[in-house]
């Protein structure tokens, strides 16, 4: 059996999935990625799995532990994005939505925790989004579906304490990816809203171009997984730490209004 602590890393065939499987690796571990279409790369070792499947989680959770023995650490990364007016959403890419970003996370944390178990403990941490405590309009089933995954890991945190599993969620901001290029737009109300829904995509597309680098991310994360007690909720940057407080302390109408004029002009 290996010696070596594992980390599972989802989504991890780019952006800040593939930088956290690879910061996990140069840090010793033994690294598997969870992907549809990925493949073994640089010491990282790819399972064939689509995380809306609980069959494929299941099984690929069960071959990783039965060749290595152990499971110490999951990062919950996998995830899309849509965008479009609310009422236009097709229920079905709302469901969607959900089902890869929390369903997802949930089945795989399920999945995990028998292991971690045996191994007498272990991290799992879920890649959230500043999109979840500051609510986009125009990409309201992203800002739900990341809503959805503090609240489970909220929860999951308080029922895992006693076996020594601890869960926390990482949120962060706006970040230099592919994800951009990939978020599914629906165009319907356009008619209504006129060039509303247009603007704030670019907006929050300009902003994702010209924010954190992934690799900043995943130091972040990877900073999580080593530490004994990691806050349940936590961003990096001082701006999004700025927005984390003020999305506490002032009243939701004050915050809302604020990320109204930024997105919703």
């Amino acid at each position: 059996m290996n010696s070596k602590k594992v980390a599972v890393v989802t989504g991890a065939s780019s952006g800040i999935g593939k930088e956290c499987a690879k910061i996990f690796n140069e840090n010793d571990y033994t690294v598997y990625s969870l992907s549809r279409h990925g493949k073994d790369e640089d010491g990282v070792l790819s399972v064939t799995c689509d995380v809306t499947d609980e069959e494929q989680v299941s099984s690929a959770f069960k071959e990783i532990f039965e060749k290595e023995g152990r499971i110490d650490v999951l990062v919950n990364n996998a995830g899309f994005g849509i965008s479009g007016a609310t009422e236009f959403t097709p229920l079905s890419q709302a469901k969607k939505q959900f089902d890869v970003n929390f369903f997802g996370c949930f089945v795989c944390c399920k999945a995990v925790c028998e292991y971690m178990r045996k191994n007498g403990g272990g991290k799992i941490i879920n890649i959230s989004s500043m999109a979840a405590p500051l609510s986009i309009p125009f990409q309201a089933f992203y800002s739900a579906s990341k809503s959805a995954v503090n609240s489970l890991t909220l929860a999951l945190a308080n029922e895992l304490r006693p076996f020594n599993i601890s869960v926390c969620a990482f949120m962060p901001g706006d970040v230099k990816t592919a994800f951009t290029a990939q978020r599914e737009k629906e165009t319907g109300g356009e008619e209504l809203y006129g060039s509303r829904i247009q603007r704030s995509i670019e907006q929050m597309e300009k902003d994702e171009q010209n924010g954190m680098s992934p690799k900043k991310i995943a130091k972040a994360v990877f900073a999580l997984s080593q530490k004994k007690h990691p806050k349940p909720l936590s961003t990096t940057g001082a701006n999004y730490k700025l927005f984390a407080f003020l999305s506490k302390v002032l009243p939701a109408r004050t915050v809302n209004g604020l990320v109204g004029m930024i997105y919703s002009k």
